[in-house]
């Protein structure tokens, strides 16, 4: 079988890049060729990823001037989610660059996400164009709903908004109006319906769906995708990377091994959420009220340069040889495989969802925007892995709420710990079986070879 040439361009946040890295080395590994469009300060940034240089190339784009966002604004890492909408508007404008570099390339293939007018660009070049989805089958299938053309006089109503569409596959994964705000990444309507129907349409109009799920976590949102858009549905696995070889830092290693088995709480966020200085100091304080020993890694908060200054008086000699609260990187897989370790507070984005549940360790989550709250629902109602963190009126959580989240999974008594250990144990069994990720990617890679003929 002739080797495939492959081209990805993934929508501009980390969260989607890496992803899209991740697959490229499964695909690479297996002898096809990749070219990842990618703007020049993620480059420097992904390069570290790549696990097979001589078949994966980057290839920058240069990201073009759109009024309303900051100079030199190049990934979503760059700006806040409210200004998403116009970052879509400069991936727009760099149509014509990817047009003249597939023109001359003539790869089998293009992978994308929110680039919504690649098929356009495929179907005249007679390429086969590829909806690659690094957000869960939960959420897209949670987004078909006819959206129709918002005016000045006729807003969208909280109805239309909140009602599942027919035939949704679940009951529990249901959604606010406030949520569905923030899922979209906008403030306003109309930053919402840009950002919606750059995923709809790059999935209406693309020649194959792929989604980095599978069966055994969201089958019957797979299904439900694929009986609506009526088109081939490949399904990756979750291609997380292999286990890292390196070793955990050693002074997190000597910290780690002074407490009991399963006694500790970790925390992160991801790489790029910043809290707000209160809720950054009201989480902190949620983990000191557990009495547990308790490690939390997260950016220092907005208007802060180092965790020092946002810790909450006296905490620092409050929780001292139980808790450090760090703010730097840390290696997460690594904290989530120590013995010590037995529970992961997570935001729960896609990439944490994966880590934690191929962990076993009980998972507490405390979503703040995008699909982190759709997968919430999915983890906490739908397969009833995990609990979520009670949230107040003003969509931010309470110490006393935290902490009780935190004791309902960590009392190995309770009726809420058992029944959600049993649930994720089952699940990860199947997750983590020898050949269960790699037969994914064969079964994925199969497809493709199938679909080029």
């Amino acid at each position: 079988m002739a080797k495939l040439h492959i081209a990805m361009y993934p929508w501009y946040s980390f969260g989607h890049m890496i992803p899209y890295v991740h697959l490229a080395n499964e695909l690479a590994a297996r002898g096809h060729r990749i070219s990842i469009f990618v703007s020049k300060k993620a480059h420097s940034k992904l390069q570290s990823h790549n696990l097979h240089p001589h078949l994966i190339t980057f290839i920058t784009i240069t990201i073009p001037k759109v009024d309303g966002l900051p100079e030199g604004t190049e990934t979503g890492h760059d700006v806040p989610m409210e200004l998403n909408h116009l970052l879509c508007d400069a991936m727009l404008l760099t149509r014509q660059q990817v047009e003249e570099i597939l023109t001359a390339d003539k790869p089998n293939f293009v992978f994308h996400d929110l680039a919504f007018w690649i098929p356009q660009v495929t179907k005249k070049l007679g390429i086969k164009s590829v909806c690659f989805l690094v957000i869960s089958a939960t959420c897209m299938a949670s987004g078909i709903k006819p959206f129709r053309e918002v005016t000045d006089d006729k807003p969208l109503t909280e109805e239309e908004l909140t009602t599942p569409p027919p035939g949704y596959p679940s009951a529990t994964v249901v959604l606010t109006l406030d949520e569905i705000m923030s899922l979209l990444g906008a403030s306003d309507f109309s930053g919402m319906t840009k950002l919606h129907e750059g995923f709809t349409t790059s999935m209406s109009d693309c020649d194959v769906l792929a989604i980095r799920s599978c069966t055994e976590l969201e089958g019957k949102f797979c299904d439900y995708i694929q009986a609506h858009y009526k088109k081939p549905l490949l399904l990756t696995g979750h291609v997380l990377p292999e286990e890292s070889e390196s070793k955990l830092e050693q002074r997190w290693a000597d910290w780690l091994q002074g407490f009991e088995p399963g006694s500790v709480l970790y925390c992160a966020f991801g790489s790029q959420y910043v809290l707000e200085k209160d809720q950054f100091q009201e989480l902190v304080l949620g983990f000191e009220l557990t009495g547990l020993p308790f490690f939390i890694a997260l950016k220092p908060p907005v208007g802060c340069t180092n965790i020092e200054e946002a810790l909450p008086e006296g905490l620092e000699e409050r929780v001292k040889g139980r808790g450090v609260v760090h703010g730097g990187w840390v290696q997460q897989t690594l904290f989530l495989s120590h013995p010590s370790v037995g529970c992961f507070v997570s935001h729960c984005g896609f990439g944490s969802m994966w880590e934690s549940l191929v962990s076993d360790k009980q998972i507490v989550l405390v979503p703040h925007l995008g699909d982190q709250i759709i997968n919430t629902r999915l983890l906490s109602t739908d397969l009833k892995v995990a609990v979520e963190v009670k949230r107040e009126k003003n969509r931010w959580f309470s110490k006393e709420s935290l902490n009780e989240a935190i004791k309902s999974v960590m009392d190995k008594d309770s009726e809420v710990a058992i029944l959600l250990k049993k649930n994720h144990l089952e699940l990860r069994e199947k997750l983590i079986k020898p050949g269960f990720s790699s037969g994914y990617v064969d079964r994925f890679v199969q497809s493709l070879e199938e679909l080029a003929n």
